[in-house]
């Protein structure tokens, strides 16, 4: 998806992003800290984004790819915004019929009517051939 003539890129992001960049042929990713830093464009380089928290609204944080021609001219540039989810399992680990976040309960399991801890019922016939 890069322009055509583009030979290297920059990537920015704003501080609720961490982004790596993985060059084609290397085991280990390198943090992208600050602007500035250039990767050449080889087909196979990955770049992987990530958050840690929930965002405070829609569309709160960016990542930025600057793209560059032979000689560090800019070309172009593609943006992506992003929303980060806050996803949670809570269980009615106490059997009370309420789900708590902050249920004492969760760390452990005890069997009978008066146990707690969560009751996990699988599905693993097969339901078709």
């Amino acid at each position: 998806a890069a322009p055509a003539g583009a030979v290297a890129f920059g990537v920015k992001h704003t501080d609720g992003v961490s982004v790596e960049v993985l060059p084609r042929g290397r085991g280990e990713p390198e943090a992208v800290a600050g602007a500035g830093a250039r990767w050449p464009l080889d087909e196979g380089t990955v770049l992987r984004g990530s958050m840690s928290r929930a965002s405070s609204e829609v569309n709160d944080n960016k990542v930025t790819v600057s793209f560059y021609a032979e000689g560090g001219k800019p070309i172009n540039q593609a943006g992506v915004f992003l929303t980060g989810v806050g996803i949670s399992l809570d269980v009615d680990a106490d059997r009370d019929g309420v789900v708590e976040k902050n249920s004492p309960n969760k760390a452990s399991w005890a069997w009978g009517p008066e146990g707690h801890g969560a009751i996990l019922v699988v599905n693993c016939d097969k339901d078709s051939p």
